[in-house]
């Protein structure tokens, strides 16, 4: 029981700082263009991508949708988390 919690625990904390690591990057435009970019932008848009389609950006620049989406996944990993308690 406690394994599994671990295994999701690490796979959304992998998860969590691969968003925090795409946003950092998109201040540095260049970095996008190499591979790890291009693989971290095909793991992480398509969770961004509904988020910023209900989360218009403030003052036409400030992004926040990533906020709402680690917040999002923080609870689902800890509902996850709960439900595979609760099973086994």
């Amino acid at each position: 029981m406690s394994q599994i919690n671990s295994i999701i625990e690490i796979l959304f904390n992998i998860y969590f700082y691969m968003i925090i690591f795409y946003v950092l990057m998109s201040w540095l435009p260049n970095v996008r263009d190499n591979f790890i970019g291009e693989l971290l932008s095909k793991l992480v848009e398509p969770y961004l991508t509904p988020f910023r389609k209900i989360i218009p950006p403030l003052f036409g620049t400030l992004d926040i949708s990533p906020i709402v989406a680690l917040i999002v996944l923080e609870f689902a990993a800890n509902g996850l988390q709960s439900i595979v308690t609760y099973i086994f």
